[in-house]
Protein backbone atom coordinates (compact mmCIF):
# COMPACT_ATOMS: atom_id res chain seq x y z
CA UNK A 1 0.00 0.00 0.00
CA UNK A 2 1.04 3.64 -0.70
CA UNK A 3 2.59 4.68 2.16
CA UNK A 4 4.79 7.60 3.44
CA UNK A 5 5.93 7.98 7.27
CA UNK A 6 5.13 10.99 9.05
CA UNK A 7 8.65 11.98 9.71
CA UNK A 8 9.67 11.71 6.08
CA UNK A 9 6.47 14.01 5.17
CA UNK A 10 7.82 16.90 7.77
CA UNK A 11 11.07 16.43 6.90
CA UNK A 12 9.88 17.09 2.80
CA UNK A 13 8.05 20.02 3.72
CA UNK A 14 10.74 21.46 5.43
CA UNK A 15 13.03 21.22 2.78
CA UNK A 16 10.47 22.92 0.33
CA UNK A 17 9.75 25.90 3.18
CA UNK A 18 13.16 26.39 3.08
CA UNK A 19 13.74 26.51 -0.22
CA UNK A 20 10.80 28.73 -1.02
CA UNK A 21 12.50 31.31 1.67
CA UNK A 22 15.78 30.97 0.02
CA UNK A 23 14.40 31.78 -3.51
CA UNK A 24 12.36 34.62 -1.92
CA UNK A 25 15.15 37.36 -2.02
CA UNK A 26 15.93 36.69 -5.41
CA UNK A 27 12.23 38.01 -6.61
CA UNK A 28 12.98 41.22 -4.73
CA UNK A 29 16.79 41.44 -6.13
CA UNK A 30 17.96 45.26 -5.67
CA UNK A 31 16.05 45.88 -2.44
CA UNK A 32 17.69 43.35 -0.86
CA UNK A 33 21.07 44.01 -2.21
CA UNK A 34 20.58 47.28 -0.77
CA UNK A 35 19.97 46.15 2.28
CA UNK A 36 22.39 43.70 2.32
CA UNK A 37 25.02 46.77 1.23
CA UNK A 38 23.73 49.17 4.12
CA UNK A 39 24.25 46.21 7.08
CA UNK A 40 27.66 45.49 5.62
CA UNK A 41 28.62 48.91 5.88
CA UNK A 42 26.59 49.42 8.90
CA UNK A 43 28.76 46.59 10.55
CA UNK A 44 32.40 47.76 9.31
CA UNK A 45 32.29 51.40 10.56
CA UNK A 46 29.71 51.02 13.68
CA UNK A 47 27.85 53.97 12.58
CA UNK A 48 23.92 53.71 11.02
CA UNK A 49 22.93 57.43 9.24
CA UNK A 50 19.73 57.95 8.26
CA UNK A 51 20.18 57.03 4.69
CA UNK A 52 21.89 53.45 5.81
CA UNK A 53 18.67 52.93 7.86
CA UNK A 54 16.45 53.30 5.06
CA UNK A 55 18.08 51.22 3.11
CA UNK A 56 18.08 48.74 5.44
CA UNK A 57 14.18 48.36 6.57
CA UNK A 58 13.83 47.79 2.44
CA UNK A 59 14.06 43.88 3.45
CA UNK A 60 12.96 42.27 6.99
CA UNK A 61 16.05 41.50 9.04
CA UNK A 62 14.38 38.09 10.39
CA UNK A 63 14.23 36.69 6.62
CA UNK A 64 16.73 35.13 4.50
CA UNK A 65 18.74 37.46 2.28
CA UNK A 66 21.53 35.82 0.71
CA UNK A 67 21.33 36.61 -3.21
CA UNK A 68 22.30 34.33 -6.63
CA UNK A 69 25.52 36.54 -7.71
CA UNK A 70 24.94 37.80 -10.95
CA UNK A 71 28.22 36.97 -13.42
CA UNK A 72 29.84 39.76 -15.46
CA UNK A 73 27.50 39.02 -18.46
CA UNK A 74 24.84 39.35 -16.51
CA UNK A 75 25.71 42.21 -14.85
CA UNK A 76 28.04 44.33 -16.78
CA UNK A 77 32.13 44.88 -16.36
CA UNK A 78 35.32 44.27 -16.59
CA UNK A 79 37.29 41.12 -17.90
CA UNK A 80 40.92 40.82 -17.85
CA UNK A 81 43.46 37.84 -18.20
CA UNK A 82 46.86 38.74 -16.79
CA UNK A 83 50.49 37.08 -17.20
CA UNK A 84 52.67 36.96 -14.38
CA UNK A 85 56.16 37.99 -15.29
CA UNK A 86 58.28 35.29 -13.10
CA UNK A 87 61.25 35.42 -14.49
CA UNK A 88 61.45 39.18 -12.51
CA UNK A 89 61.25 37.44 -9.78
CA UNK A 90 63.90 35.24 -10.03
CA UNK A 91 66.07 37.96 -11.48
CA UNK A 92 65.34 39.82 -7.84
CA UNK A 93 66.57 36.95 -5.90
CA UNK A 94 69.88 36.59 -7.51
CA UNK A 95 69.84 40.56 -7.11
CA UNK A 96 69.22 40.10 -3.22
CA UNK A 97 71.82 37.45 -2.86
CA UNK A 98 74.52 39.46 -4.67
CA UNK A 99 75.74 40.92 -1.21
CA UNK A 100 75.79 37.41 1.05
CA UNK A 101 77.81 35.61 -2.01
CA UNK A 102 80.37 38.99 -2.11
CA UNK A 103 80.16 39.14 2.14
CA UNK A 104 80.91 34.68 1.63
CA UNK A 105 83.66 35.32 -1.01
CA UNK A 106 85.70 38.26 0.56
CA UNK A 107 86.09 35.95 3.58
CA UNK A 108 88.45 33.77 1.44
CA UNK A 109 90.07 36.80 -0.51
CA UNK A 110 93.49 35.44 0.22
CA UNK A 111 92.64 31.99 -1.34
CA UNK A 112 90.90 33.02 -4.47
CA UNK A 113 91.93 36.70 -5.13
CA UNK A 114 89.62 39.26 -6.36
CA UNK A 115 86.18 38.76 -7.06
CA UNK A 116 84.66 40.53 -9.96
CA UNK A 117 80.61 40.11 -10.79
CA UNK A 118 79.58 39.41 -14.42
CA UNK A 119 77.48 42.57 -15.23
CA UNK A 120 76.50 40.30 -19.13
CA UNK A 121 75.33 37.01 -16.80
CA UNK A 122 71.67 35.95 -18.38
CA UNK A 123 69.01 36.53 -16.65
CA UNK A 124 68.12 34.44 -13.28
CA UNK A 125 72.00 33.53 -12.78
CA UNK A 126 74.46 35.31 -11.15
CA UNK A 127 77.76 34.82 -12.40
CA UNK A 128 81.79 35.53 -10.46
CA UNK A 129 84.96 35.49 -11.35
CA UNK A 130 87.55 34.69 -9.37
CA UNK A 131 91.04 35.84 -9.47
CA UNK A 132 92.85 32.64 -8.55
CA UNK A 133 91.25 29.09 -10.57
CA UNK A 134 92.88 27.15 -7.76
CA UNK A 135 90.37 28.55 -5.08
CA UNK A 136 87.43 27.24 -7.01
CA UNK A 137 86.46 23.99 -4.66
CA UNK A 138 86.43 26.22 -1.58
CA UNK A 139 84.65 29.46 -3.57
CA UNK A 140 82.01 26.97 -4.43
CA UNK A 141 81.36 25.38 -1.04
CA UNK A 142 81.63 28.80 0.76
CA UNK A 143 78.54 29.94 -1.89
CA UNK A 144 76.70 26.64 -1.43
CA UNK A 145 76.58 27.32 2.59
CA UNK A 146 73.81 30.32 1.68
CA UNK A 147 71.90 27.87 0.27
CA UNK A 148 69.10 26.23 2.47
CA UNK A 149 66.69 23.39 2.13
CA UNK A 150 63.72 24.13 0.00
CA UNK A 151 60.06 24.81 1.70
CA UNK A 152 57.81 22.79 -0.04
CA UNK A 153 56.19 19.33 -0.19
CA UNK A 154 57.96 18.26 -4.05
CA UNK A 155 61.25 19.78 -3.04
CA UNK A 156 62.01 17.76 0.24
CA UNK A 157 65.66 17.29 0.72
CA UNK A 158 66.36 19.70 -2.12
CA UNK A 159 68.59 22.94 -1.98
CA UNK A 160 67.46 26.76 -2.65
CA UNK A 161 71.01 27.23 -4.98
CA UNK A 162 72.03 25.64 -7.78
CA UNK A 163 75.91 26.46 -7.68
CA UNK A 164 78.18 25.23 -10.63
CA UNK A 165 81.45 26.71 -11.28
CA UNK A 166 84.56 26.02 -14.37
CA UNK A 167 87.72 27.43 -14.24
CA UNK A 168 87.76 30.52 -12.23
CA UNK A 169 83.92 31.46 -13.04
CA UNK A 170 81.23 30.68 -10.54
CA UNK A 171 77.34 30.50 -11.82
CA UNK A 172 74.89 30.52 -9.10
CA UNK A 173 70.86 30.26 -9.86
CA UNK A 174 67.49 29.05 -8.41
CA UNK A 175 67.34 25.02 -8.15
CA UNK A 176 64.78 23.59 -10.14
CA UNK A 177 62.90 22.81 -7.13
CA UNK A 178 62.87 26.36 -5.91
CA UNK A 179 61.90 27.67 -8.95
CA UNK A 180 58.90 25.58 -8.95
CA UNK A 181 58.18 26.63 -5.30
CA UNK A 182 58.94 30.32 -5.73
CA UNK A 183 56.92 30.24 -8.91
CA UNK A 184 54.16 28.50 -6.64
CA UNK A 185 54.18 31.29 -4.07
CA UNK A 186 54.86 33.56 -6.73
CA UNK A 187 51.21 33.03 -7.72
CA UNK A 188 49.40 32.76 -4.94
CA UNK A 189 50.86 35.95 -3.53
CA UNK A 190 49.62 37.59 -6.67
CA UNK A 191 45.85 35.83 -6.56
CA UNK A 192 45.79 37.44 -2.56
CA UNK A 193 47.10 40.64 -3.03
CA UNK A 194 44.46 41.35 -6.52
CA UNK A 195 42.53 40.02 -4.13
CA UNK A 196 42.77 42.36 -1.42
CA UNK A 197 43.71 45.32 -4.05
CA UNK A 198 39.90 44.76 -5.66
CA UNK A 199 38.14 43.92 -2.27
CA UNK A 200 39.42 47.62 -0.77
CA UNK A 201 37.93 48.95 -3.62
CA UNK A 202 34.32 48.05 -2.58
CA UNK A 203 33.14 45.88 -5.89
CA UNK A 204 30.58 43.01 -4.93
CA UNK A 205 31.48 39.24 -5.80
CA UNK A 206 35.32 39.41 -8.10
CA UNK A 207 35.92 36.26 -10.06
CA UNK A 208 39.63 35.91 -9.63
CA UNK A 209 41.38 32.44 -10.05
CA UNK A 210 44.85 31.30 -11.69
CA UNK A 211 44.80 29.65 -14.91
CA UNK A 212 47.80 27.59 -16.12
CA UNK A 213 51.27 28.04 -15.03
CA UNK A 214 51.61 32.05 -15.00
CA UNK A 215 48.15 33.38 -15.80
CA UNK A 216 45.51 35.02 -13.57
CA UNK A 217 41.66 35.59 -14.46
CA UNK A 218 39.99 39.03 -13.16
CA UNK A 219 36.41 39.74 -13.79
CA UNK A 220 35.22 42.06 -11.30
CA UNK A 221 31.00 42.56 -12.07
CA UNK A 222 29.76 45.98 -11.84
CA UNK A 223 33.13 48.28 -12.97
CA UNK A 224 32.64 50.55 -16.38
CA UNK A 225 35.64 49.81 -17.97
CA UNK A 226 38.63 47.28 -18.01
CA UNK A 227 41.56 50.69 -17.87
CA UNK A 228 39.58 50.96 -14.12
CA UNK A 229 40.46 47.81 -13.37
CA UNK A 230 43.83 48.24 -14.89
CA UNK A 231 44.38 50.92 -12.87
CA UNK A 232 43.57 49.35 -9.76
CA UNK A 233 45.54 46.22 -9.57
CA UNK A 234 47.97 46.98 -12.51
CA UNK A 235 50.43 48.36 -11.05
CA UNK A 236 53.13 46.94 -9.12
CA UNK A 237 52.62 49.46 -6.17
CA UNK A 238 56.40 48.65 -5.23
CA UNK A 239 57.57 51.32 -2.29
CA UNK A 240 60.86 51.73 -1.41
CA UNK A 241 63.04 54.49 0.62
CA UNK A 242 66.46 54.63 -0.80
CA UNK A 243 69.37 56.96 -0.26
CA UNK A 244 70.23 59.84 -2.47
CA UNK A 245 73.45 59.23 -3.14
CA UNK A 246 73.33 62.87 -6.17
CA UNK A 247 71.03 64.07 -9.40
CA UNK A 248 71.33 63.34 -12.58
CA UNK A 249 71.16 65.52 -16.09
CA UNK A 250 69.74 62.04 -17.68
CA UNK A 251 68.10 58.74 -17.15
CA UNK A 252 71.45 57.66 -19.39
CA UNK A 253 74.16 59.09 -16.88
CA UNK A 254 76.63 56.79 -15.80
CA UNK A 255 76.28 55.71 -12.68
CA UNK A 256 78.68 52.79 -10.41
CA UNK A 257 77.55 49.74 -9.49
CA UNK A 258 74.63 49.18 -7.02
CA UNK A 259 73.15 52.92 -8.11
CA UNK A 260 70.43 53.45 -10.37
CA UNK A 261 68.83 56.51 -12.04
CA UNK A 262 65.55 57.48 -11.10
CA UNK A 263 63.17 60.21 -12.83
CA UNK A 264 61.35 62.77 -9.87
CA UNK A 265 57.88 63.40 -10.69
CA UNK A 266 57.97 65.58 -7.23
CA UNK A 267 56.99 68.69 -8.75
CA UNK A 268 57.13 70.66 -5.55
CA UNK A 269 61.13 69.86 -5.90
CA UNK A 270 62.04 70.77 -9.42
CA UNK A 271 65.01 67.68 -10.15
CA UNK A 272 64.77 65.47 -13.14
CA UNK A 273 66.59 62.84 -12.40
CA UNK A 274 67.83 61.11 -8.79
CA UNK A 275 71.11 58.96 -8.37
CA UNK A 276 70.15 56.54 -5.37
CA UNK A 277 71.55 53.32 -4.00
CA UNK A 278 69.46 50.49 -5.33
CA UNK A 279 69.09 48.51 -2.63
CA UNK A 280 66.03 50.25 -0.29
CA UNK A 281 66.63 50.80 3.26
CA UNK A 282 62.71 49.98 3.78
CA UNK A 283 60.75 48.83 1.82
CA UNK A 284 56.65 48.83 1.10
CA UNK A 285 56.51 45.30 2.71
CA UNK A 286 57.38 46.62 6.30
CA UNK A 287 54.06 48.95 5.85
CA UNK A 288 51.70 47.78 8.19
CA UNK A 289 48.68 50.42 7.41
CA UNK A 290 48.14 53.24 4.53
CA UNK A 291 45.50 55.49 5.08
CA UNK A 292 44.51 59.00 2.90
CA UNK A 293 44.14 62.36 4.57
CA UNK A 294 45.06 65.70 4.20
CA UNK A 295 48.23 67.85 5.68
CA UNK A 296 47.43 70.10 8.22
CA UNK A 297 49.53 72.47 7.07
CA UNK A 298 48.51 72.91 3.49
CA UNK A 299 45.39 71.42 3.44
CA UNK A 300 46.84 69.15 0.47
CA UNK A 301 45.59 65.60 0.01
CA UNK A 302 49.09 63.01 1.28
CA UNK A 303 48.88 59.31 2.33
CA UNK A 304 50.12 58.34 5.54
CA UNK A 305 51.82 55.18 6.42
CA UNK A 306 52.70 52.94 9.26
CA UNK A 307 55.64 50.26 9.38
CA UNK A 308 55.80 47.33 11.43
CA UNK A 309 58.59 47.02 14.67
CA UNK A 310 61.02 45.36 12.38
CA UNK A 311 60.79 48.32 9.72
CA UNK A 312 60.58 50.96 12.29
CA UNK A 313 63.81 49.85 14.15
CA UNK A 314 65.43 50.24 10.35
CA UNK A 315 64.15 53.64 9.69
CA UNK A 316 64.76 55.09 12.56
CA UNK A 317 68.54 54.15 12.28
CA UNK A 318 69.04 55.22 9.15
CA UNK A 319 67.40 58.64 9.98
CA UNK A 320 68.85 59.12 13.15
CA UNK A 321 72.37 58.95 11.43
CA UNK A 322 71.40 60.59 8.28
CA UNK A 323 70.01 63.93 9.65
CA UNK A 324 70.60 66.47 7.10
CA UNK A 325 70.76 64.59 4.15
CA UNK A 326 67.73 63.65 1.77
CA UNK A 327 66.00 60.16 1.06
CA UNK A 328 63.67 59.49 -1.50
CA UNK A 329 60.44 57.78 -1.94
CA UNK A 330 60.42 55.71 -4.63
CA UNK A 331 56.92 54.60 -6.05
CA UNK A 332 57.28 51.77 -9.14
CA UNK A 333 60.37 53.26 -9.92
CA UNK A 334 59.68 57.25 -9.79
CA UNK A 335 60.52 59.24 -7.26
CA UNK A 336 57.66 60.62 -5.49
CA UNK A 337 58.91 63.09 -2.85
CA UNK A 338 62.50 63.74 -1.64
CA UNK A 339 62.44 65.50 1.50
CA UNK A 340 65.43 66.08 3.84
CA UNK A 341 65.68 64.56 7.09
CA UNK A 342 65.14 66.96 9.65
CA UNK A 343 64.77 64.79 12.89
CA UNK A 344 65.45 60.87 13.55
CA UNK A 345 61.78 58.96 12.79
CA UNK A 346 61.56 56.83 15.52
CA UNK A 347 58.14 56.72 15.73
CA UNK A 348 57.01 54.19 13.04
CA UNK A 349 55.19 56.33 11.04
CA UNK A 350 55.44 58.98 8.29
CA UNK A 351 53.67 60.56 4.80
CA UNK A 352 54.16 60.34 1.62
CA UNK A 353 53.35 64.02 -0.27
CA UNK A 354 52.81 65.21 -3.42
CA UNK A 355 50.91 65.87 -6.56
CA UNK A 356 47.83 63.98 -5.05
CA UNK A 357 44.46 64.60 -5.86
CA UNK A 358 42.07 63.15 -3.05
CA UNK A 359 40.81 60.20 -5.40
CA UNK A 360 44.80 59.50 -6.36
CA UNK A 361 45.56 59.34 -2.81
CA UNK A 362 43.03 56.78 -1.93
CA UNK A 363 43.71 54.77 -4.57
CA UNK A 364 47.59 54.61 -3.38
CA UNK A 365 46.68 53.92 -0.06
CA UNK A 366 44.86 51.25 -1.11
CA UNK A 367 48.00 50.13 -3.16
CA UNK A 368 50.41 50.46 -0.19
CA UNK A 369 48.08 48.82 2.19
CA UNK A 370 46.71 45.74 -0.02
CA UNK A 371 51.06 45.26 -0.56
CA UNK A 372 53.24 45.30 -3.58
CA UNK A 373 52.93 42.71 -6.24
CA UNK A 374 55.87 40.52 -6.48
CA UNK A 375 56.33 40.28 -10.06
CA UNK A 376 54.75 43.09 -13.24
CA UNK A 377 51.60 41.80 -14.97
CA UNK A 378 51.04 41.93 -18.60
CA UNK A 379 47.45 41.91 -19.52
CA UNK A 380 47.11 39.88 -22.38
CA UNK A 381 42.99 40.35 -22.65
CA UNK A 382 40.62 42.86 -21.91
CA UNK A 383 37.11 43.15 -21.94
CA UNK A 384 34.50 45.85 -20.99
CA UNK A 385 31.04 44.59 -20.71
CA UNK A 386 28.59 47.30 -20.22
CA UNK A 387 25.11 47.36 -17.69
CA UNK A 388 22.56 47.41 -20.62
CA UNK A 389 24.15 44.19 -22.28
CA UNK A 390 23.99 42.37 -18.79
CA UNK A 391 20.49 43.33 -19.00
CA UNK A 392 19.71 42.25 -22.09
CA UNK A 393 21.49 38.88 -21.48
CA UNK A 394 19.15 38.24 -18.45
CA UNK A 395 16.19 39.45 -20.55
CA UNK A 396 17.13 36.79 -23.11
CA UNK A 397 17.62 34.01 -20.81
CA UNK A 398 14.71 34.86 -18.66
CA UNK A 399 13.02 34.40 -22.70
CA UNK A 400 14.34 31.06 -23.10
CA UNK A 401 13.83 30.13 -19.57
CA UNK A 402 9.98 30.87 -20.11
CA UNK A 403 9.33 29.60 -23.37
CA UNK A 404 11.12 25.95 -22.18
CA UNK A 405 9.12 26.14 -18.68
CA UNK A 406 6.01 26.55 -20.13
CA UNK A 407 6.38 23.70 -22.96
CA UNK A 408 7.30 21.42 -20.88
CA UNK A 409 4.53 22.14 -18.24
CA UNK A 410 1.77 22.37 -21.21
CA UNK A 411 3.62 18.78 -22.50
CA UNK A 412 3.58 17.15 -19.05
CA UNK A 413 -0.25 18.61 -18.68
CA UNK A 414 -1.73 17.09 -22.05
CA UNK A 415 -0.08 13.90 -21.67
CA UNK A 416 -0.57 13.02 -18.08
CA UNK A 417 -3.67 14.65 -17.07
CA UNK A 418 -3.96 15.03 -13.22
CA UNK A 419 -0.79 12.89 -12.98
CA UNK A 420 1.02 15.87 -15.26
CA UNK A 421 -0.08 18.55 -13.05
CA UNK A 422 1.68 16.84 -9.86
CA UNK A 423 5.00 16.74 -11.59
CA UNK A 424 4.89 20.45 -13.06
CA UNK A 425 3.88 21.61 -9.25
CA UNK A 426 7.65 20.03 -8.53
CA UNK A 427 9.00 21.18 -11.74
CA UNK A 428 8.50 24.21 -9.94
CA UNK A 429 9.11 23.58 -6.82
CA UNK A 430 12.81 21.84 -8.63
CA UNK A 431 13.63 25.46 -10.26
CA UNK A 432 13.42 26.89 -6.41
CA UNK A 433 15.32 24.97 -4.88
CA UNK A 434 17.79 25.60 -7.68
CA UNK A 435 17.83 28.81 -6.45
CA UNK A 436 17.78 28.14 -3.32
CA UNK A 437 21.33 25.58 -3.13
CA UNK A 438 22.84 28.92 -5.43
CA UNK A 439 21.75 31.81 -3.32
CA UNK A 440 22.76 29.46 -0.28
CA UNK A 441 26.33 29.25 -2.03
CA UNK A 442 26.68 32.46 -2.61
CA UNK A 443 26.93 30.88 -6.25
CA UNK A 444 27.56 33.32 -9.20
CA UNK A 445 24.84 32.81 -12.06
CA UNK A 446 26.14 33.18 -15.73
CA UNK A 447 24.65 32.40 -18.83
CA UNK A 448 26.03 29.26 -19.35
CA UNK A 449 24.48 28.66 -15.76
CA UNK A 450 21.41 30.03 -16.98
CA UNK A 451 21.50 27.22 -20.32
CA UNK A 452 22.15 24.53 -17.41
CA UNK A 453 18.86 25.39 -15.65
CA UNK A 454 17.11 25.34 -18.75
CA UNK A 455 18.67 21.94 -19.76
CA UNK A 456 17.71 21.00 -15.87
CA UNK A 457 13.99 22.18 -16.80
CA UNK A 458 13.72 19.51 -19.73
CA UNK A 459 15.18 16.61 -18.39
CA UNK A 460 13.58 17.38 -14.21
CA UNK A 461 10.67 15.10 -16.30
CA UNK A 462 12.61 12.60 -17.56
CA UNK A 463 11.89 11.26 -13.85
CA UNK A 464 8.17 11.41 -13.66
CA UNK A 465 7.61 10.18 -17.40
CA UNK A 466 9.80 6.99 -16.19
CA UNK A 467 6.96 6.68 -13.16
CA UNK A 468 4.00 7.48 -15.19
CA UNK A 469 4.94 5.08 -17.61
CA UNK A 470 5.49 2.43 -15.45
CA UNK A 471 1.97 2.99 -13.74
CA UNK A 472 0.07 2.60 -17.35
CA UNK A 473 2.02 -0.77 -17.71
CA UNK A 474 0.84 -2.25 -13.95
CA UNK A 475 -2.78 -0.79 -14.60
CA UNK A 476 -3.01 -2.95 -17.72
CA UNK A 477 -2.37 -6.04 -15.38
CA UNK A 478 -5.41 -5.09 -13.74
CA UNK A 479 -3.95 -4.19 -10.43
CA UNK A 480 -5.61 -1.60 -7.68
CA UNK A 481 -4.84 1.76 -8.58
CA UNK A 482 -2.78 2.42 -4.85
CA UNK A 483 -0.99 -1.02 -6.00
CA UNK A 484 -0.07 0.33 -9.31
CA UNK A 485 1.32 3.87 -8.22
CA UNK A 486 3.72 1.97 -5.63
CA UNK A 487 5.12 -0.87 -8.28
CA UNK A 488 5.36 1.94 -10.36
CA UNK A 489 7.62 3.83 -8.33
CA UNK A 490 9.62 1.34 -7.30
CA UNK A 491 10.45 -0.33 -10.64
CA UNK A 492 11.49 3.15 -12.31
CA UNK A 493 13.91 4.14 -9.22
CA UNK A 494 16.84 2.21 -10.59
CA UNK A 495 16.54 3.64 -14.16
CA UNK A 496 15.91 7.16 -12.53
CA UNK A 497 19.30 6.74 -10.66
CA UNK A 498 21.29 5.20 -13.09
CA UNK A 499 20.87 7.61 -15.48
CA UNK A 500 21.19 10.86 -13.47
CA UNK A 501 24.20 8.98 -11.76
CA UNK A 502 25.73 9.10 -15.50
CA UNK A 503 24.87 13.03 -15.97
CA UNK A 504 26.07 14.21 -12.57
CA UNK A 505 29.43 12.07 -13.60
CA UNK A 506 29.57 13.69 -16.66
CA UNK A 507 28.65 17.58 -14.97
CA UNK A 508 31.60 16.68 -12.59
CA UNK A 509 34.32 16.13 -15.15
CA UNK A 510 33.16 19.58 -16.96
CA UNK A 511 33.94 20.73 -13.34
CA UNK A 512 37.21 19.71 -12.69
CA UNK A 513 38.35 19.80 -16.06
CA UNK A 514 36.41 22.73 -17.50
CA UNK A 515 37.18 26.60 -16.49
CA UNK A 516 35.31 29.89 -16.21
CA UNK A 517 31.82 29.47 -18.38
CA UNK A 518 31.95 25.98 -18.32
CA UNK A 519 32.52 25.36 -14.40
CA UNK A 520 29.02 27.35 -14.40
CA UNK A 521 27.45 25.39 -16.41
CA UNK A 522 28.56 21.99 -14.78
CA UNK A 523 27.46 23.64 -11.23
CA UNK A 524 24.06 24.43 -12.18
CA UNK A 525 23.13 21.43 -14.03
CA UNK A 526 24.73 18.94 -11.16
CA UNK A 527 22.32 21.03 -8.78
CA UNK A 528 19.66 20.74 -11.17
CA UNK A 529 19.92 16.79 -11.33
CA UNK A 530 20.00 16.49 -7.19
CA UNK A 531 17.12 18.54 -6.89
CA UNK A 532 14.95 16.72 -9.76
CA UNK A 533 15.59 13.94 -8.70
CA UNK A 534 14.33 14.42 -4.94
CA UNK A 535 11.28 16.22 -6.13
CA UNK A 536 10.70 13.01 -8.67
CA UNK A 537 10.62 10.32 -6.33
CA UNK A 538 10.00 11.99 -3.22
CA UNK A 539 7.85 15.54 -3.75
CA UNK A 540 5.72 14.01 -6.75
CA UNK A 541 5.11 11.33 -4.77
CA UNK A 542 4.10 13.23 -1.59
CA UNK A 543 1.53 14.57 -3.96
CA UNK A 544 -0.17 11.63 -5.42
CA UNK A 545 -0.09 10.17 -1.78
CA UNK A 546 -2.05 13.33 -0.24
CA UNK A 547 -4.54 13.13 -3.51
CA UNK A 548 -5.11 9.16 -2.65
CA UNK A 549 -5.81 9.23 0.49
CA UNK A 550 -8.11 12.02 0.22
CA UNK A 551 -9.78 11.07 -2.85
CA UNK A 552 -9.42 7.24 -2.22
CA UNK A 553 -10.12 6.60 -6.36
CA UNK A 554 -11.16 3.04 -7.62
CA UNK A 555 -9.78 3.35 -10.88
CA UNK A 556 -7.21 6.41 -12.10
CA UNK A 557 -6.02 7.31 -15.77
CA UNK A 558 -2.58 7.85 -16.48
Amino acid sequence: MLDIPGWLRATIWAVLFAGVALTLPNLFYDRVERHNDAVALIEETGAETAELSADRSLWPDFLPSSLVNLGLDLRGGAHLLAEVQLTDVHEARMEALWPEVRQALRQLQGEIGGIRRDQNAPPGQLVINIGNPDGLPAAIAAVRELAEPVVSFTGVASQTLDVSGEGSRITVQLSEAELTATNDRTMVQSLEIIRRRVDEAGTREPTIARQGADRILIQVPGLDSAQELKDLIGRTAQLGFHTVVGTAGSADQAVDFGQMVVPSVDEQNPVGFYILETLPVVTGEDLTDSQPGFDQQTGLPIVTFRFNSAGAQEFGRYTTANIGNPFAIVLDDEVISAPTIQSAITGGSGQISGNFTPESSNQLAILLRSGSLPAELTFLQEQTISASLGADSIAAGQRAAIVAFGAVLVFMALSYGLFGIFANLALILNVTLIFAFLSLIGATLTLPGIAGIVLTIGMAVDANVLVFERIREELKTARGPARAIEIGYEKALSAIIDANITTIIAAGILWALGAGPVRGFAITLGIGILTSVFTAIFVTRLFLVMWFERRRPKTIEV
